[in-house]
């Protein structure tokens, strides 16, 4: 029977260790993804049809100008809604390392509706304790979703440039993160709004 060299024994116990580390740090890594912190900061840039509707917390303060360009736009069979979502995700001070977000799939609701989706695919450390702004740009056509007048859907996308309540807006985002064996996606979405206006973020 054929004996296996000694220095073997050294090579395959050295690789099982940096396996063993390599498994270790993966597995840190991934849980710090899962301890960040993700929720819904403000939404800015807003436009309806083209018109800017930022501060806009009615139908009833558009200008009649406004109101004729809405409606002329209802009127083709569209009425193009845009905005910048900013989401704050917040790698908690008690972690030891930086979670590194590489991408994150997403789909936007409204009304408890599910809507458009995309994906975010640029590279965000998150250093402990110090919150980053991740801003989304979002189109999507109002009719294409909801079946309203003009006055409803311009008080659903008003509600999204004001106070809007928890239920009006979510995210549901997939997040992936870089790890030692290369990126890992989070086994399950999680479903993000704004802890600013009453709600809460929600992470299995």
């Amino acid at each position: 029977m054929r004996t296996v060299p000694p220095h073997w024994y050294v090579l395959l116990a050295t690789g099982l260790l940096v396996m063993s580390i390599v498994g270790c740090a993966t597995l840190r890594e991934v849980s710090n993804l899962r301890k960040v912190n993700f929720q819904i900061e403000r939404v800015s840039q807003t436009r309806l049809a083209g018109v800017d509707i930022t501060n806009l917390q009615s139908y009833d303060e558009l200008r009649s100008a406004d109101v004729l360009r809405l409606g002329a736009a209802l009127s083709e069979g569209e009425l193009p809604l845009s905005f910048v979502l900013h989401i704050q995700a917040t790698n908690p001070a008690s972690n030891n390392v930086d979670a590194r977000l590489t991408e994150m799939d997403w789909t936007l609701l409204l009304e408890e509706k599910e809507t458009v989706s995309g994906r975010f695919n640029r590279e965000v450390v998150l250093p402990p304790g110090n919150p980053k702004d991740i801003s989304l740009q979002i189109e999507l056509d109002l009719i294409r979703f909801f079946d309203d007048n003009l006055q409803g859907l311009v008080n659903i996308a008003s509600a999204l440039a004001g106070d809007a309540p928890p239920q009006t807006l979510k995210l549901r985002v997939q997040p992936t993160v870089d790890t030692a064996l290369g990126p890992l996606q989070y086994p399950s979405p999680i479903t993000v709004v704004s802890e600013e206006v009453g709600g809460t973020t929600r992470q299995p």
